[in-house]
């Protein structure tokens, strides 16, 4: 045989004179070939399915801070951009678990319990203090502690006044913000925050009102639901089960004290808003359509503090991931890609 030179009335001659027992080994040994392959295959699709499952995997851990255990939710690969979720009133990190099932797989997420909250530690008020400026404190204490040194910080609710502090405390840890329903201008506190307001002024002459005002059952409801025309479609799990843990024993008394320091938070708006307007970070803006808590003009103040912040309105209330994880989640994932691309060169200079 010449190889390419073999012409074609050849080939049936060439057949005949290959020895049977060597041809089979050739088809065994290519069968063999083809096997492996196929092996080395599947091998490799389990693989990517078992990191696929450990990306989006949530690990519930604790970590002791400051003498307390803070409860933490932990999920992504820990080599990827850190995201930093900070709660509201009076949920935990469990509101944030639609975002882990939906954005592990490219970042690295981490939402603790305030003290006080969720599965936390809850301190008797009388031996600790349940300020804003000292749960502040210990949240960067956590971030010390998991060693996170930069990372993208989200803040709903009260996760904003915990959040702004930590970010003038250390503003080189804070990549790029993102606020949803968090307020930082006292425009931003509607017609609801009357009662909250005397409250502050003379706190034990208003302190029952206060209290059905901010931890009733229709409250706690309405934070999720808002004025949404269509109910059904929230689930009300979500607000029964944070109605329970308001009546726990010690709870009221928790979120009273707090709560009277949220005046401290008003006070400090003007901070903030000097803060943004000073170095103008990346924001991006995150707005419940039927927001019930604060009042709808509070976006366009945040975009008048950093005039490039980009503010969506999404389908849903002051808990907007109930209806909205979807949409939220492609927000985010957007934000904190594009915000990467910049980071070192803004911190350079």
């Amino acid at each position: 045989m010449h190889g390419a030179g073999l012409r074609v009335s050849e080939i049936p001659r060439c057949i005949q004179s290959l020895h049977f027992p060597r041809m089979l080994l050739t088809i065994s040994v290519m069968l063999a070939s083809l096997q492996l392959i196929a092996q080395v295959q599947e091998s490799q699709v389990q693989l990517r399915r078992e990191e696929q499952i450990m990306k989006n995997l949530i690990f519930y851990r604790t970590a002791q801070i400051d003498g307390l255990s803070i409860f933490y939710r932990e999920s992504g690969p820990k080599d990827a951009p850190t995201i930093l979720l900070l709660h509201g009133l009076p949920s935990s990190s469990r509101m944030f678990e639609p975002l882990f099932t939906r954005l592990s797989d490219r970042y690295h997420l981490v939402a603790p319990d305030y003290p006080g909250f969720g599965h936390s530690d809850w301190p008797d008020p009388k031996t600790f203090a349940y300020t804003f400026d000292h749960i502040a404190e210990i949240m960067n204490h956590f971030t010390e502690t998991l060693g996170l040194s930069h990372f993208t910080l989200y803040m709903q609710d009260y996760g904003g006044p915990v959040g702004f502090r930590m970010i003038l405390a250390h503003p080189d840890r804070v990549e790029a913000l993102i606020v949803q329903d968090a307020v930082a201008h006292n425009t931003g506190l509607g017609e609801n925050w009357k009662t909250r307001r005397a409250f502050w002024a003379d706190r034990a002459a208003n302190e029952s009102a206060l209290r059905t005002n901010l931890l009733s059952l229709a409250t706690t409801k309405a934070r999720h639901a808002g004025n949404d025309p269509d109910v059904e479609r929230h689930n009300p799990d979500l607000w029964t089960d944070e109605f329970y843990f308001l009546n726990q024993p010690g709870q009221a008394d928790i979120q009273s004290d707090l709560f009277y320091d949220y005046r401290t938070n008003v006070e400090s708006y003007p901070k903030w808003q000097a803060w943004m307007r000073e170095k103008q970070p990346r924001l991006l803006v995150i707005w419940g359509q039927y927001e019930s808590s604060f009042d709808p003009s509070e976006p366009e103040s945040y975009r008048r503090d950093v005039p490039k912040a980009e503010v969506h309105i999404v389908d849903g209330g002051h808990f907007a991931l109930d209806t909205a994880a979807d949409e939220i989640a492609a927000l985010v994932r957007g934000f904190v890609g594009s915000s990467r691309q910049g980071f070192p060169a803004r911190r350079a200079g």
